[in-house]
């Protein structure tokens, strides 16, 4: 059995499973895991090498394109104690090309399928639930805490969206954030956040969004278990229809 170690960046994953396939060991018999740093811990440390993560990207984008985007959304889950998986997973996708996401069968394939489906989900969910609010200077903030880590890819759909605005989104779970000045996109991370006070327009907007989405509710009609399924409770802190319930 090879053990293997390296240090839980999304960049050093993927350059420790190209190091690993470039070696040669067979990915059943390897395992893949973060470092700890701890006295007994056991296992060759592969440093990060960002050639070795793009040429892996390029070699698999050349043979299963549809598993790079499952690679793409897998890194975006944070997921932890998946990286064997993960390793297994790529090996497949090099043996057998587009076809491996059908085979659900294989416990490792069906494990990185699934935790990329649910950060793909949640990207896309986030694209209708993120809120923008104006802010006095004129910029626009939206503010989240998703289970995944979107931002990066969620900005720049919005850079398309709302390109003649500036806006920033924080990401509160992470501290981070994305801004587009009206030109171009930059993210970082914010180790405090205060939150900047709304222009007097925007506090109006908010009364009178909340007041019409009141008023279209017709009480017999009423579902919450539909309306949780579509639109997650988790979701409401920072959608301003959904202020004061």
């Amino acid at each position: 059995m090879y053990r293997y170690l390296y240090d839980g960046t999304p960049e050093g994953l993927v350059s420790a499973i190209g190091a690993i396939l470039e070696s040669g060991d067979d990915p059943e018999m390897t395992v893949l895991s973060v470092r700890q740093d701890t006295l007994f811990e056991e296992g060759l440390f592969l440093r990060t090498d960002p050639a070795v993560a793009e040429a892996l990207f390029q070699r698999l984008r050349q043979r299963a394109p549809d598993a790079v985007q499952t690679l793409w959304y897998f890194t975006m889950a944070e997921t932890s104690e998946l990286e064997t998986s993960l390793l297994r997973y790529i090996a497949l996708a090099f043996e057998h090309g587009d076809r491996v996401n059908g085979y659900l069968t294989h416990p490792d394939v069906k494990a990185v399928v699934a935790i990329a489906r649910k950060a793909s989900r949640e990207l896309h969910r986030m694209k209708g639930l993120l809120r923008f609010e104006q802010l006095r200077d004129g910029s626009w903030l939206a503010r989240m805490e998703p289970d995944h880590n979107v931002i990066q890819p969620l900005a720049r759909h919005f850079s398309r969206r709302l390109r003649a605005q500036e806006w920033f989104i924080y990401d509160a779970r992470r501290h981070s954030a994305a801004h587009w000045d009206g030109h171009a996109l930059s993210f970082g991370t914010l180790e405090q956040f205060s939150r900047p006070e709304l222009s007097p327009e925007e506090q109006q907007v908010q009364q009178l969004w909340q007041a019409f989405f009141k008023t279209i509710a017709i009480p017999e009609r009423k579902n919450p278990r539909l309306q949780k399924s579509n639109m997650p409770a988790k979701y409401w802190k920072y959608l301003t229809e959904k202020q004061g319930e």
